[in-house]
């Protein structure tokens, strides 16, 4: 008999991965040019030829017991010290390879610095929308997520809220920007407003707070926004990065974990996510990946392949009536449902065979996530299906 933690899991699994299943099953039956599956986060554009000469580089030239042996759990040193060189050119930052582990993709980074830093009871701060595994990661740890709840008129943080809501029992709090599943930036205004928030908890409850950066889409921006980096905001940052989206290598798992020399217990807290790497079971990060990596490190995907199919899909949406902020990055658009219960308009939506799925996975109830990382054409197909939808509502 499994665990009963694990029956709560198994129970509540994720509606995105559901709704995919539900895509092949439909695609089965009414072929797959005729369902249009907006449901799965799956980068659609091609990885970089970077990428793609690195890995056949490193398979073809070099020492095989550095291609795919073992290493030091926070990873090659010279890979991490190529990433940390990146970073320092673009963000002006002065990180070196101490302040650098790789990782398992994001998800795995994110487990790794939860579990170093969560004692039972800790609370960790998120902001919905927000991605529903970070209730999974955190109670892995036993420590509890906060909740601010949405602002959904632009989708910036509720600060206020985060003032009243943060407290002595704070441990972290996790930001994602660009935002899944809103595609929102947090401004520079907003970063600089949380920064001083957690500063002064820090010093009214004399305790540490750290700042958990989830970035798996710092590279999708769009009409020149930009990402600030948050290490230059609040010395109490830790960022975890994927290659996932950057390099479109979701299935590669590999990403890395920055932990600067400002932050409180520093040593103790490098030592903790090694050793956090290991007994989770990552041991290390991809070795053939990593290596990779060093190769093709400032390597990214065609962008404007991304917002053309935002640019089309948030156009024709408002025309037909659909209401949503414009996403300023990631690759996903958050739209109002047409009525009140948003897990009902995506079974509704399922009738024109459009797999969408429901807000309320992200804490955030009355809205649906599309995820417009999809062939360019499937989108223009999915138009009478939306306009359908649509004008049901309106009948």
């Amino acid at each position: 008999m499994i665990s009963r933690k694990m029956e709560g899991l198994v129970k509540h699994s994720s509606v995105i991965r559901a709704m995919f299943e539900e895509g092949k099953k439909l695609a089965a039956e009414y072929g797959q040019e005729n369902v249009y599956d907006f449901s799965l986060g799956n980068p659609s554009v091609e990885p970089p030829k970077e990428a793609r000469e690195a890995m056949l580089s490193v398979l073809t030239e070099e020492n095989p017991v550095m291609v795919h042996g073992y290493m030091n759990n926070s990873g090659y040193e010279d890979v991490r010290a190529a990433v940390a060189q990146s970073l320092n050119k673009r963000f002006d930052t002065a990180f070196s390879k101490k302040n650098i582990l790789m990782t398992v993709g994001a998800a795995g980074g994110l487990n790794v610095i939860l579990k170093t830093l969560l004692n039972p009871g800790d609370e960790v701060i998120v902001f919905a929308p927000y991605f529903g595994e970070y209730n999974n990661y955190v109670s892995n740890f036993d420590g509890k997520i906060v909740v601010i709840s949405p602002n959904t008129v632009d989708f910036q943080p509720k600060l206020r809220e985060f003032a009243e809501k943060i407290s002595e029992k704070t441990k972290a709090v996790i930001v994602n920007t660009p935002n899944n599943p809103t595609g929102v930036i947090y401004s520079e205004r907003t970063i600089m407003a949380m920064s001083e928030i957690m500063y002064k908890a820090m010093d009214a409850f004399d305790t540490s707070i750290y700042l958990i950066s989830d970035e798996p889409y710092r590279e999708l921006a769009y009409d020149g926004v930009e990402v600030p980096y948050l290490t230059k905001y609040y010395e109490n940052t830790i960022v975890g990065y994927s290659y996932s989206k950057s390099l479109s290598l979701p299935g590669e798992r590999i990403g890395y974990l920055v932990m600067p020399d400002e932050l409180d217990d520093f040593e103790d807290i490098v030592a903790g996510a090694n050793v956090a790497n290991r007994i989770l079971g990552f041991v290390n990060a991809p070795s053939l990946l990593q290596r990779a990596i060093a190769k093709c490190v400032d390597a990214t995907v065609d962008v404007e392949i991304y917002n053309r199919n935002r640019e089309l899909l948030y156009h024709e949406l408002t025309e037909i009536g659909y209401e949503m902020v414009k996403p300023e990055g990631a690759f996903y658009l958050f739209v109002k449902a047409l009525e009140e219960d948003d897990k009902a308009f995506c079974q509704r939506a399922k009738k024109y065979n459009l797999l969408l799925v429901p807000g309320s996975s992200f804490a955030c109830p009355g809205y649906v996530r599309l995820a417009y990382c999809v062939d360019y054409d499937m989108i223009v197909r999915s138009l009478p299906a939306f306009k359908k939808l649509a004008a049901e509502y309106k009948n």
